[in-house]
């Protein structure tokens, strides 16, 4: 029996990437739209860069 590819399910594309901060009493933690989080960091900065990491963006200096 041949199958039709267009009776084929269709792949969906993976969800968009967009990252946020969000804080959770002295901590924060960078999300992510595709469901991706973080570990709770003490310091934005580091969970800032969590969610550079995510991205596949490069680390900024200072």
């Amino acid at each position: 029996m041949h199958q039709d590819p267009s009776d084929s399910p269709v792949d969906s594309p993976a969800p968009a990437h967009s990252t946020t901060t969000v804080e959770r009493g002295s901590f924060c933690l960078a999300r992510c739209a595709c469901g991706w989080s973080g570990p709770a960091r003490r310091a934005r900065d580091r969970a800032r860069a969590d969610a550079r990491e995510h991205l596949g963006m490069p680390e900024r200096d200072g």
